[in-house]
């Protein structure tokens, strides 16, 4: 996508990253307005006009002939539908799940790198018979059409996004100390993760791997990120937040050290396929343990301000990484930085309450 929308705007790498960068703050905007929305907007209202603010974004960007026009398709509108949208999705299966509930967080948040592993191959076979234009219109056909399914199986449902008879008790409730210490576990973890995802295939190329490796390793680890969530929050009904937090940093740290220590193309793959399973599986454990210590009429406030960690860390240590590549023309310094990230993770962790903190 990248190459055939620089040739056609005119664009540098840099404009391009600003893109993909904003459309993460909006997405997280819109992860953040939406709690505000579902408990006064009927939920199928809500999921098509995600659909067609989605759509009409990437129209946008299908039709620019300036960065200016692709960037606000792209970066402003396209994001903030797809931010309600998730978040409306896990509050609605959070109203309905009352068992296993770190299981069913768990395989919702699946549902991301998962998309991904599956939706990257599809668009850039797009980009390739079609062009990047057809792609992208196609892409935002896409999405108004998963958006309208969503949309009649929430008014079949007919879930209550708010509890109203529980809804006094805490919709006021404080985050409270618990919260940061939840949120910085998840940006330690996300910020060594992201790193891994965004520059997984460079990676192992800079420790001398074939570009297939490096395209075979790329979707290996997205894949193992989505079955780690699910793990994450099944973990967590088990285990309790702070022994999975543990364990997923301390086998994250020992990915980071093993490719420290032997640096060599296969290392690289399966050290960061470590990294990113353990990022896999705080980020499933996160969304687990919002169930266990907030009441569920809370779940979608709670997760969304933590996800503004999950913004704060893709653009962290993912740009740390390529600056310092940049200037090293190695990637060993952040490899060092993401076993300190990790290492910090798993100490934090091990404050977190194994019950409801008052």
């Amino acid at each position: 996508l990248l190459r055939p929308l620089e040739a056609l705007l005119g664009a540098t790498r840099a404009e391009m990253s600003f893109v993909f960068g904003l459309a993460t703050v909006t997405l997280t905007v819109g992860m953040n307005v939406a709690p505000r929305l579902y408990g006064r907007f009927p939920p199928m209202a809500l999921a098509l006009a995600c659909g067609v603010l989605s759509a009409a974004g990437l129209a946008l960007a299908a039709a620019a002939t300036s960065f200016a026009a692709f960037a606000i398709g792209y970066g402003v509108l396209f994001g903030p539908g797809a931010g309600v949208l998730f978040i409306l999705a896990q509050q609605s299966v959070n109203q309905t799940v009352t068992t296993a509930r770190g299981l069913a967080n768990g395989y919702v948040v699946s549902l991301y790198p998962l998309g991904a592993m599956l939706g990257a191959p599809l668009l850039a076979g797009a980009v390739q018979a079609w062009g990047v234009r057809a792609a992208l219109a196609g892409l935002g056909v896409t999405v108004l059409a998963a958006c309208a399914c969503a949309a009649a199986l929430l008014h079949v449902t007919a879930i209550r996004m708010v509890d109203t008879a529980a809804a006094g008790e805490r919709a006021d409730e404080p985050l409270g100390p618990t919260f940061y210490r939840l949120g910085a576990v998840f940006f330690l973890a996300a910020a060594a993760g992201l790193t891994v995802l965004s520059q997984a295939a460079a990676i192992v190329q800079a420790y001398g791997g074939a570009a297939a490796l490096a395209v075979g390793a790329t979707t290996f680890i997205t894949g193992a990120v989505g079955a780690a969530r699910i793990a994450g929050g099944g973990l967590v009904d088990r285990f309790g937040a702070a022994r999975v937090g543990i364990g997923a940093h301390a086998f994250s740290l020992a990915g980071a050290l093993a490719l420290a220590a032997s640096p060599a193309p296969l290392v690289a793959a399966l050290a960061l396929g470590m990294i990113g399973i353990g990022y896999g599986i705080v980020s499933g454990r996160v969304a687990g343990a919002i169930a266990q210590y907030w009441h569920r009429n809370q779940f979608g406030r709670v997760a969304s301000r933590l996800y503004i960690a999950w913004c704060g860390a893709a653009v962290s240590l993912p740009v740390l990484a390529g600056w310092l590549f940049d200037r090293t023309a190695s990637y060993g310094p952040a490899v060092w930085i993401a076993a300190g990230i990790n290492v910090l993770g798993a100490f934090l962790a091990a404050g977190l309450p194994s019950r409801r903190p008052s």
